[in-house]
């Protein structure tokens, strides 16, 4: 049997990240009321952040 897990640390990482943007979208549009900051919550900590993670986490092995 193969001993790979099912799914990546970065996989991981960015579904984590993806549920807290969304999150933070939902919030931002209930509380907040401001186009910016849900542009900023769904994409910055969405995408960007776990990207910039992915990409420090492999530039760190890699050394």
């Amino acid at each position: 049997m193969a001993s790979d897990p099912l799914l990546s640390t970065e996989t991981k990482i960015t579904l984590v990240f993806m549920f807290f943007g969304l999150t933070a979208w939902y919030l931002a549009t209930e509380y907040a009321n401001s186009d910016v900051l849900e542009l900023a919550a769904l994409f910055g900590i969405g995408i960007v952040l776990p990207t910039l993670l992915n990409e420090r986490r492999r530039h760190s092995r890699m050394e």
